[in-house]
Order: structure tokens, then sequence, then C-alpha cells
């Protein structure tokens, strides 16, 4: 192993995925893997992004569109919107939802579960008109 290698620093888990994302969204568009590598400061390989990518789409968290012979992505939404996706997965993989929701919102501070019964509020009455 070369000094190098030995010194970059090993990324942790998922942070390659966010620095994906955060890519994406700065992109002002939909962007190509290349384009995504250059992004990242081009010491990963392009097959790594193209993985990335890969398992970014397959979680939901971004889209891809053809674009000649190869493919452009984009995110898929924001930074709300993507840990949204994430707890309406762990919510649907649990049998007693009441059970998961009301453990969730017991262990809120006061000021989040005031928010939260604000936006319920505003939930029900977009539902009234």
């Amino acid at each position: 192993m070369t000094v190098q290698r030995r010194a970059r620093r090993r990324r942790g888990q998922g942070e390659l995925e966010a620095q994906v994302l955060a890519a994406l969204r700065g992109a002002g568009g939909p962007a190509t893997a290349g384009w995504v590598q250059e992004r990242l400061g081009g010491d990963l390989a392009y097959t790594t992004v193209i993985t990335i990518l890969t398992r970014l789409l397959d979680k939901g968290a971004v889209t891809r569109e053809r674009a000649g012979r190869s493919f452009v992505w984009s995110a898929a939404s924001d930074e709300a919107g993507l840990a949204a996706r994430k707890m309406r997965k762990v919510l649907d993989a649990e049998s007693d939802r009441g059970a998961v929701l009301a453990s969730f919102v017991s262990g809120l501070g006061p000021d989040d579960e005031r928010l939260l019964r604000e936006l319920l509020g505003q939930s029900g009455a977009e539902g009234e008109d």
C-alpha cells in the first residue's frame, strides 16, 4: 500500500451518499455521473460514483433519465423530504404503527411537540377546505 493511499481518509458510511446528494442538489438541474465525480474532487473512481448513484436510486433518493447513451441524475427531494421518506420507511416496516408513533411523540421535546401539533392542525384545516 502506498503512503499516499494510506494517508487518504476513509469516508464514513453514508457520508459519500450525502456528498453525492449535496452535489446533485447544487447542480441546478440534472447532472451526469462525470459531473458529480468532478464536484467531489475527482479522487473517486467513476464506477464508485455510479455505484453510489444506483444505491441512491434504489432508495428513492435520486431519479435518473436517459440522455443519449447515458443517464442524467437528479435529487428526488430536498434534505427534509429525504428524512421524511426515511421516517415513513421505518414506520412502514413496523406492525404496530400506533405504538411506534406514540413512542416517537413521547420522546419529543416541548418545542418539537408544539411544532408537530401546529403542523397537524394545519394539515387538518387543509383537509376541511
